[in-house]
């Protein structure tokens, strides 16, 4: 029997109606011949609420506990969606992580998949069950601890699945109909797109855009695992929505394939580092240490070179979300206390955005580097930092340009024709 993956997430069961909506769907294809595996997340809302709960409870809380009460919202998801579909009359049972079981390590709030045997839910499908419910977000550690999977871990519990029972396909039911080429709440002129390629989604992900969370498409690569990104509020056929899929699957690429923005970003530059060997680590070490996520680094010869004093220096740029700008200066600070680095000022910038360009096109297309750049002159933006990749450009503004250039390089690259 050809087996179908289908997650669901909070928007998507955020009330009995939506399950039943829901499960609608999941009746739909068990009627195609598909046994299912459905991976549903927390009702919408729930999770803030039981993180709420914990944190008034415990401000400095046991990661053990936290996962026990933060993973029950998909649990109590799980088992209504079950009782639905047997309401309508499909065999369905509800699992929760540690029945399949699904192992992973014991990273409290963080755990990453190291196996989901087959064993047990296969028994059950043979039984004549069609349909298995899992709650998603969760596993079981080598302890029998329940632990979780972090912000985004039902999509990773549904490509894991997927994955582990060779499905012919995993659908992300979602509160948006597919993957466009830009935000359409900045430009009305975003088009879905029927396919894309991992990569090019793997990019977008990264970069800002929220459609799936970054280590489901990751997953997805590594195991060739065919995404297709729907909606659960409109009618679906099977050309619905949008199919991530193998970069072979797609005929002809265009250049440039989306346009992602990430808004709360800051830039900050060391002046005056000495330029020698070693000197990247450490800075960049205690700021991993500290868990600050750098993205976009560039290194300069400093302006502020004294010619009395013969050592090199060096200034050094970075990106990183703005939520953890203090978190940053704290640990500079101290590292620079320790003695494993110097420099002369600290520059710090809060209002500024990043903007990327991401195609497999590019791959074999020059000169996309010039057009973009050539866009965002012609409306004044001037780019503070660049970057770039195989498959992607991206660029650092100031926030107040972030739209217009969002807009901008959306027309320049005609994304709104097929």
């Amino acid at each position: 029997m050809p087996l179908l993956v289908m997650k669901f997430g909070g928007t998507s069961v955020a009330d009995l109606d939506r399950i039943a909506n829901a499960a609608q769907k999941v009746q739909r294809e068990v009627e195609r011949g598909y046994d299912v595996i459905v991976i549903v997340s927390a009702m919408s809302g729930k999770t803030n609420e039981l993180v709420g709960w914990v944190e008034k409870t415990s401000p400095l809380y046991d990661a053990r506990e936290y996962d026990a009460v933060v993973s029950s919202g998909e649990n109590v998801t799980a088992g209504l969606m079950a009782l639905r579909l047997q309401e309508m009359g499909v065999p369905a049972r509800s699992w929760q992580g540690w029945q399949v079981p699904i192992n992973t390590t014991s990273a409290h709030g963080s755990a990453r998949f190291i196996d989901i045997p087959r064993a047990n839910m296969d028994a059950k499908f043979a039984e004549g069950f069609k349909v298995a419910v899992v709650a998603g977000f969760q596993g079981l550690s080598a302890e029998g601890r329940i632990t979780t999977l972090g912000r985004g871990g039902s999509d990773t519990t549904a490509v894991a699945f997927a994955a582990a029972f060779g499905a012919e396909r995993c659908d992300i039911y979602t509160d948006v109909d597919g993957v466009y080429t830009t935000d359409p709440r900045i430009t009305s002129k975003a088009r879905k797109l029927d396919k894309i390629a991992f990569e090019e989604m793997l990019e977008l992900a990264s970069l800002g855009a929220k459609v799936l969370q970054t280590r489901s498409v990751e997953l997805a690569m590594r195991y060739k695992v065919r995404l297709r990104v729907l909606s659960s509020f409109e009618d679906t056929d099977e050309t619905s929505g949008t199919l991530v899929c193998d970069e072979d699957e797609i005929m002809e690429s265009k250049v440039v394939s989306g346009v992602a923005y990430s808004r709360d970003e800051a830039k900050m530059t060391l002046v005056k580092v000495e330029d020698r060997p070693g000197i990247a680590a450490a800075i960049f070490g205690p700021l991993a240490e500290a868990g600050v996520n750098v993205d976009m680094i560039v290194q300069n010869i400093s302006e502020l070179d004294d010619p009395a004093d013969k050592r090199a220096y060096t200034d050094m740029t970075f990106s990183l979300p703005t939520n953890q700008v203090e978190r940053a200066k704290k640990a500079i600070e101290e590292a620079t206390a320790a003695g494993k680095f110097a420099y002369a000022k600290l520059v710090t910038d809060t209002d500024v955005a990043k903007i990327s360009v991401v195609g497999i096109g590019m791959r074999s297309q020059v000169g996309v580097a010039a057009k973009m750049f050539a866009a965002l002159a012609a409306e004044n933006v001037n780019i503070k930092v660049i970057t770039t990749s195989e498959i992607k450009i991206s660029v650092l503004i100031d926030r107040k340009y972030m739209e217009l250039a969002v807009q901008a390089l959306h027309d320049t690259f005609e994304l709104e024709k097929a």
